[in-house]
């Protein structure tokens, strides 16, 4: 019968095919299943944005129609050129989906990397892999990103790519941590004494069983943080412009009209911002205590 393993408290147990279901609580569920629903919504929002199934354009004027309360027409109103809210919302999401990947693909595939060399190995490549990581993780990220965007002007992708690079070391810290500590059980020992190539070793019964929750996880938390960092960003004038519609530029454009009675045209992508983010964390909370087999009690 196939077996794998999985770390529990401070050992390594073997499990049986035993669902994910069961091994949380209610409360785990309720989270993965929130999460789950989120990414619906974001993978949802910019597939409508992408083959255009838009209610309306968002980049029409209609100075007619400007200030315009959530109706049947438009089901969160209008803004003060007269551009529909919920079309914007909509295609807001693609200001951070696929900049949001690019910085997850550049922490998660490098982060890996460094963390199995690092762990596995230890010695001189340790050290100057944890060398090069200290130096990136010492320089804050908000740094590096506002002195990026006042020397060069970058795009989105730029800065995604910045945060990409500054997540790398909190990955590998994961990564290494998990290899050292799975090196020295019975079951990595008794694969070296089998003669299993060290390639096989760290790839499947390192990497591919023990360490994809950390993968998984940490994937979910990077999209959240790249909705933040985006959002951030655009709202402060940094990211996005526009016309282009972003969450963050929409809640600034509408916050001077807050205290005039039309709290929808902030409100509404600032919800929708606040949604985002708590859902993938939630989800990457959820699968923490069901993957790495960490119960709330």
């Amino acid at each position: 019968m196939r077996t794998r393993y999985i770390q529990k408290g401070a050992e390594v147990s073997e499990f049986s095919q035993i669902p994910l279901w069961r091994r949380g609580n209610r409360r785990d569920l309720i989270q993965i299943g929130i999460g789950l629903f989120v990414v619906l919504f974001v993978l949802s929002s910019y597939l409508v944005a992408v083959l255009h199934l838009l209610p309306n354009d968002p980049l029409q004027i209609n100075l007619k129609e400007m200030m315009q309360r959530p109706d049947y027409k438009h089901v969160l109103g209008t803004d003060f050129m007269g551009r529909d809210i919920l079309s914007r919302i909509i295609v807001g999401s693609q200001a951070y989906f696929m900049p949001g990947l690019l910085a997850i693909a550049i922490a998660i595939s490098f982060g890996t990397l460094a963390g199995l060399v690092s762990g596995y190995n230890g010695g001189t490549i340790d050290a100057i892999i944890s060398y090069i990581l200290d130096l990136i993780d010492s320089i804050p990220k908000m740094v590096i990103i506002l002195l990026a965007i006042a020397l060069f002007r970058p795009g989105i992708y730029l800065i995604m790519l910045i945060v990409g690079l500054t997540n790398i070391p909190a990955v590998a810290s994961l990564i290494k941590s998990k290899v050292i500590f799975l090196k020295k059980r019975n079951f990595i020992e008794a694969a070296k004494a089998l003669g299993l190539r060290t390639r096989q070793i760290i790839l499947k019964h390192i990497l591919w069983h023990n360490c994809k929750t950390v993968v998984i996880i940490q994937a979910t938390l990077g999209m959240g943080e790249a909705i933040l960092i985006e959002t951030s960003l655009s709202y402060l004038g940094f990211g996005v412009q526009e016309p282009v519609p972003s969450w963050g530029n929409m809640v600034a454009a509408g916050k001077d009209y807050f205290f005039r009675g039309d709290f929808y045209l902030s409100t509404a992508p600032a919800m929708a911002i606040l949604i985002s983010i708590l859902g993938f964390y939630l989800l990457g909370d959820g699968l923490n205590n069901i993957l790495e087999w960490r119960r709330k009690k």
